[in-house]
């Protein structure tokens, strides 16, 4: 969602702050601004600009110095974008300053109350709440302004306070949206993802919900909102700044694509274990006797990694022979959920924040369940919650659209599907089987990838669609829904997904010559009732692109893929449809790595 990015020092702050912005572009965004200061200043200096971080570079003015402030870029939530309603939000007396990822809920009645007591207020926000509340507060300094004003809001919140009487300091808060602090050398910096930071520092600590921190150039120091010191050490970022950038290619989105080959190798390494057939995942905290009193799994997720734990709960009970199912965490949390002792819960998101995934894992943990978390980011809020879980390590994803952790996240959950059934009844020959099929999907990823230009001629000849379907049975209806979501996402094309089965239960009614269907066909047991489909779909006019292990004589083209075990083939089948939708948003002229209305971290409701 929204971006971060504080810094205190005595380096020049504006560049700085700037260049976070732009590292943090990909979390998706409608106006960003800036606010700094120094010991040595006379109040705040303060730029905002509706649109991109370029357009708030143009309008900082060349004499804009100081060593301390703060930035931020803004998803809207409360008030169109505008230059008022953008982040920073100022007091009427321009001593105060506040960022903020999240939402209050409670901002209407709070505003009520200001507004009542004779605040007039610029903008449309929740967040202008918080900063005028800081501002009325009567506290000696600014930690206790802050942690008092906080005890009045309900809500999720990421956020950074500046005020001129205090500028030797940043002040900080985390409830429910993430909060990054970056140690460097006699400098300290701030910032919601550690994309920002990790030019400049890969030292940093996290903070929990409820926590605080306030940040001078020499030191930090965290505590509760309850105003209780805590302990926190700094752990060191695993990604490189290089890891942020494009590589050479066009689009963030078409090098995450480009990198799943040697994603995949890197999830796979060192868990293969030769000798028993299985895999060592021993962040899972779980032993073999444990994991036998599983009687049930329930998969949550939201978007992409929900259709990675659809595959996931696939997975699971074709090897394992544990029922598994997957859940939009979205609705798990609202539907007032039996939460059995003997399910294992687990918990998928790419960025470990996703706020509707942690917090269902909340409410698990709040009634004694067990969660493991299957996430991609280090040290991320899900994998602190959890009582264990796994790392995707597909590598920093950029582009707003998930390519490479959702194919990792599938690949993981095959992991642990081996794990669970060479522990329960799976054969050693079946567990080889598993395995070599694992070894062998970098490679024939690859092979995909090099079919990219006949993939492209395909989607130019699709982009005129206003409509596409996209079928697949069992265990190609993930397959399905991911891709359809894909073309949703980046093209604005409107896609729905169906399982095969389906089709005569209603959706034929839709067929006709202007509506493509994108139907996963592979060479497995249902072969001959999917080709069925087709015939039904060709009966009536439609146009059908097919992706298969051979050509389909019924489709009018082919994207032929590696096959590869049954039950890995989905992962497969996945890669070229990646493709369709990147390269039919290109022919649309879309803004691939920056899609309207979406966000890269939904860390609000």
């Amino acid at each position: 969602m929204c971006g971060i990015v504080g810094y205190i020092g005595k380096r020049d702050v504006a560049p700085l702050l700037l260049e976070g912005l732009q590292r943090l572009e990909y979390r998706g965004y409608d106006s960003a601004g800036v606010v700094v200061t120094s010991p040595k200043a006379a109040g705040l200096k303060m730029v905002k600009a509706k649109g991109r971080v370029r357009d708030l570079e143009a309008r900082v003015p060349k004499r804009f110095a100081g060593t301390t402030g703060i930035a931020h870029t803004r998803w809207a939530t409360h008030g169109a974008p505008s230059d008022e309603n953008a982040h920073p939000h100022m007091d009427a007396e321009g001593k105060v300053a506040v960022v903020h990822n999240g939402i209050i809920d409670n901002a209407s009645d709070l505003r009520a109350k200001l507004t009542a007591e004779g605040v007039e207020f610029l903008s449309e926000t929740d967040t202008e709440v918080l900063t005028h509340l800081i501002a009325r507060n009567d506290a000696d300094t600014l930690e206790e302004k802050v942690r008092q004003s906080l005890k009045l809001i309900e809500g999720t919140y990421g956020v950074a306070v500046l005020h001129a009487d205090f500028p030797d300091r940043i002040v900080v808060a985390r409830n429910g949206s993430p909060v990054v602090l970056g140690i460097g050398e006699k400098e300290m910096f701030v910032a919601s993802d550690v994309a920002a930071l990790v030019s400049h520092t890969r030292q940093v600590v996290t903070l929990d919900d409820g926590e605080m921190a306030t940040i001078k150039a020499d030191d930090f120091r965290t505590y509760t909102t309850s105003g209780t010191r805590t302990t926190a050490e700094p752990t060191t970022v695993e990604w490189e700044a290089e890891s942020y950038d494009m590589g050479g290619h066009d689009t963030y989105m078409h090098k995450e694509i480009s990198e799943q080959p040697d994603a995949v190798d890197r999830v796979l390494r060192g868990r293969i274990d030769e000798r028993f057939a299985t895999v060592r995942l021993g962040g899972l905290n779980l032993d073999a006797r444990e994991a036998r009193t599983i009687r049930r799994i329930k998969i949550l997720g939201c978007g992409t990694s929900y259709h990675a734990g659809l595959i996931g709960a696939g997975l699971i009970e074709s090897l394992a022979r544990v029922p598994a199912d997957a859940e939009p965490a979205s609705e798990f949390r609202y539907r007032n959920p039996v939460v059995d002792p003997d399910t294992l819960y687990i918990a998928v998101s790419q960025s470990g924040e996703t706020y509707d995934v942690l917090a269902a894992v909340q409410e698990l943990k709040r009634k004694g369940a067990r969660v493991l978390g299957v996430v991609n980011v280090v040290g991320s809020a899900i994998a602190r919650e959890a009582d264990g879980g796994m790392y995707v390590h597909a590598g920093p994803e950029v582009c707003v659209v998930s390519t490479k952790c959702f194919t990792n996240t599938v690949v993981a959950f095959a992991l642990l599907a081996l794990h669970l059934g060479r522990i329960r009844d799976l054969s050693v020959s079946d567990g080889k089987r598993i395995i070599e099929g694992l070894r062998r999907l970098p490679e024939q990823i690859q092979q995909i990838l090099q079919a990219e230009a006949e993939i492209k001629k395909l989607a130019d000849q699709y982009a005129d669609a206003k409509s596409m379907m996209f079928i697949g049975r069992v265990r190609g209806y993930p397959v399905a829904l991911e891709a359809s979501l894909k073309l949703k996402e980046i093209s604005y094309i409107h896609a729905e997904a169906y399982p095969a089965s389906e089709l005569k239960h209603g959706p034929l009614a839709l067929i006709e010559p202007a509506l493509p269907t994108v139907a996963i066909v592979p060479d497995d047991d249902l072969l001959e009732k999917n080709r069925a489909a087709l015939e039904e779909i060709k009966a009536r006019s439609g146009r059908i692109l097919a992706v298969a292990h051979q050509e389909q004589e019924k489709a009018d083209h082919t994207v032929v893929v590696p096959k590869n075990e049954p039950e890995l083939d989905p992962i497969l089948m996945g890669i070229p449809l990646q493709l369709l939708a990147y390269h039919t948003a290109l022919s649309l002229g879309r803004d691939i790595d920056k899609p309207r209305n979406l966000a890269k971290s939904v860390t609000v409701e």
